[in-house]
């Protein structure tokens, strides 16, 4: 599959490709020559503001629903990353979207949402889904 999410602290596997990590935060007590990615790309994760939210750090915290309407609203102001993502996912180039260590539940974390988005995306770019891109 080209598109795979992990948290960032899962083993590297050989089939991972480019593990990207899509954190606001850099993980914290983490010096940088122990990072498991090749790249951070701290504009694909949940604002400031929406990760407070999300955790409850100013209120009461928000549920799943308004948590995945806001950042998918944030996200598209990232189309044009979010594309060239897309087409190097249908060259055949694998994925890897990586999370925070303590996020656990795939089904409720961005990168989940991120690689829906992105495979949406090389479908409708290239006429394909993202787990056929490279031909299989």
């Amino acid at each position: 599959m080209p598109i795979k999410t992990k948290r960032w602290n899962d083993p590297p596997e050989a089939d991972d490709g480019c593990r990207l990590l899509v954190c606001r935060y850099w993980p914290r007590g983490l010096r940088k020559e122990k990072k498991t990615w090749d790249d951070w790309r701290k504009e694909l994760a949940p604002s400031k503001q929406l990760h407070a939210d999300f955790y409850g750090k100013h209120g009461p915290p928000i549920g799943w629903e308004t948590y995945r309407t806001r950042y998918l609203d944030q996200i598209r102001a990232q189309m044009e990353e979010l594309a060239a993502l897309a087409d190097r996912v249908a060259a055949g180039e694998t994925i890897t979207l990586l999370c925070s260590s303590a996020c656990k539940d795939a089904a409720h974390c961005h990168r989940t949402l991120l690689k829906e988005q992105i495979e949406a995306l090389v479908v409708k770019r290239h006429g394909r889904s993202g787990e056929h891109a490279s031909g299989g």
